[in-house]
């Protein structure tokens, strides 16, 4: 019979986390559960971090982004000892059960340690919304509309400058936040990581325009997206975390360079980074955090473990975590391809 759940929130962070570790505090004091917080991810389990979190806990955060937890991108697999130390923790702190907030990476650790008998749910969070069998994952909406502003933003500048203007947005291998942020932000040239690019395409958009009497042109390109010239993405440090992601960075200076070159047009990059990660989270994002952390208690209540709590056509619905961290979520071609009649 479950007493106590732990909860933690790991990999990068968005700005609705509060409003789900609130969501599963309530429900759980509903049902009578203890809740106990752990810090900083996986790394708290493995160094023994946390403490026992109620209402007041969460008080105000509601509004407020990142996570009161803390984050990391540790990986228990990946450090010496670190599966055997999280098991004990685990042990140490009598915890019953584990509610997971993050993305593949994350809720993969919690599908892994199924294997040791202990019992988890899996809340997807990642502002790439990659996560299949959900519509939407905590944070995406947020982040697209900080991607949304910027490039409503760029246009004016670009326009009084008739400046090719390059926004390079997050999306290691998901292009989501371009593809959506792109098409709502009305720009002249999307590039995502599911379809590798081609600068003659890109400056035959950009020539086309100014022949129309349009002297600037916006370009938003995910990060990890690749010119088919390529055989890699483009990486910033050559740093690889916990999980074995490289830290990529650097496509948009990249494209910006190739067109000056073979245009001579004046270019300017704008790597919008981390900025997508914060802020206050919109209404939908609250809303999806909120029914998501009390379906996840729901679940540690009926001993429905091994599962993730998705967003479904405006639903509710649980999925095996093997399942639904099996494969990406495909990316929408149809919008993809509908998004080039405004080029």
């Amino acid at each position: 019979m479950v007493k106590k759940i732990g909860v933690l929130s790991g990999g990068g962070d968005s700005t609705a986390i509060n409003a789900a570790i609130r969501a599963i505090i309530k429900r759980s004091e509903q049902y009578g559960f203890e809740v106990f917080g752990i810090k900083n991810g996986w790394e708290g389990l493995i160094k023994g971090k946390g403490e026992i979190i109620s209402s007041d806990f969460v008080s105000g955060i509601l509004c407020i982004g990142g996570t009161k937890l803390g984050t990391s991108r540790t990986n228990p697999f990946n450090v010496e000892g670190g599966v055997e130390k999280v098991k004990e923790n685990i042990k140490k702190f009598n915890i019953d059960a584990l509610i997971t907030i993050g993305g593949d990476d994350t809720n993969g650790v919690t599908n892994k340690l199924s294997q040791y008998d202990i019992k988890g749910v899996g809340i997807p969070q990642t502002i790439d919304n990659d996560i299949a069998y959900t519509d939407y994952s905590i944070g995406f909406d947020s982040a697209l509309e900080i991607v949304t502003d910027a490039i409503d933003k760029l246009h004016t500048t670009a326009c009084s400058h008739q400046r090719v203007m390059i926004l390079e947005v997050m999306g290691r291998d998901a292009g989501w936040l371009a593809l959506h942020g792109g098409i709502a932000g009305g720009a002249d040239v999307i590039l995502i990581p599911e379809v590798p690019f081609s600068y003659d395409e890109i400056i035959d958009v950009i020539e086309k325009r100014r022949k129309k009497g349009k002297e600037f042109s916006i370009i938003v390109v995910a990060e990890g997206a690749k010119p088919k010239s390529l055989d890699q993405q483009v990486t910033s440090t050559g740093k690889v975390d916990s999980f074995g992601h490289v830290q990529l960075g650097g496509i948009g200076d990249h494209i910006g360079k190739e067109i000056e070159k073979r245009t001579g047009y004046s270019t300017r990059t704008t790597i919008l980074g981390h900025l997508q990660r914060g802020g206050m989270p919109t209404a939908f994002d609250r809303i999806l955090a909120t029914r998501l952390g009390v379906k996840a208690v729901d679940l540690v209540h009926d001993n429905d473990f091994g599962k993730m709590v998705c967003f479904k056509e405006y639903k509710i619905i649980t999925v095996p975590l093997s399942e639904a961290l099996k494969e990406q979520k495909p990316m929408d071609l149809e919008l993809y391809e509908l998004s080039k009649l405004f080029y």
